[in-house]
């Protein structure tokens, strides 16, 4: 099992790790990473490891078996051998990206309070299907109601909810195709805003920024028809 250091400690940019194995197809496992592994429509962090006799650029990072996280080299290359050393350095500027665009996604669901079926997150922008048969008679309103919510500059944190917990309260899970991992006793959510102020509470395994304010400007892109029931709102970094 790799200790996936990403949940709690999102802005760690580099880190050691112990070489435990590797996998058949040349992925490098370490006993603890801040390289997230692609998953809820989040692409795999990129970045580099260095060890006393070489470097290696990592092209994304993948579950394995077993609840260990693979590191994917962006070529073929000499692995650290089992046991060794290796400094994790993140491609940090894609990452930070990454966690403006999924936080901004959470706020469009709020803005948009629709059933989701399905999303993705990408440097530059995002998207989300939803649950919508008619397109949004006003496009620029959800855009200003998304970006008000971004300049009030509201925290986001983590926090765990058992299982039990989750399955009381089946009202915070939003995703109608991608439900979230139950098994192991508890379910991280994500929470935008707190007390009285709190706009949005969601279990999620992504990484956030840790205030919307840091999302920067959004831009809402095509509102474009998926199937009878579904529309998928695109939406773009503006920097």
């Amino acid at each position: 099992m790799t200790m996936p250091l990403f949940l709690e400690e999102t802005y760690l940019r580099e880190v050691t790790g112990t070489v435990t194995a590797h996998t058949p197809e040349g992925g490098i496992i370490l006993d603890q990473t801040i390289f997230y592994a692609t998953g809820g429509g989040q692409p795999g962090d990129s970045g580099a490891l260095a060890w006393d006799s070489g470097t290696l650029q990592i092209a994304t990072a993948v579950k394995a078996e077993k609840g260990a996280i693979a590191l994917v080299p962006a070529e073929p290359s000499a692995l650290p051998t089992v046991g060794t050393e290796v400094i994790q350095s993140l491609d940090w500027d894609r990452r930070h990206r990454h966690m403006r665009v999924h936080t901004a996604l959470h706020l469009l669901s709020v803005v948009i309070p629709l059933p989701v079926t399905g999303g993705s997150v990408g440097p530059d922008k995002g998207r989300l299907d939803f649950d919508m048969p008619e397109a949004p008679e006003d496009k620029q309103a959800l855009e200003d109601a998304l970006n008000a919510l971004i300049e009030e500059d509201l925290p986001v944190s983590a926090k765990w909810i058992s299982d039990e917990g989750l399955k009381a309260n089946p009202g915070l899970v939003k995703t109608m195709s991608v439900k979230p991992p139950m098994g192991s006793g508890k379910v991280r959510l994500i929470q935008i805003g707190q007390g009285e102020a709190q706009v949005d509470l969601q279990p999620c395994g992504g990484t956030h920024v840790a205030r919307t304010g840091e999302i920067g400007r959004i831009r809402l892109g095509k509102i474009e028809k998926k199937g009878r029931q579904n529309r998928r709102v695109n939406l773009l970094l503006d920097l």
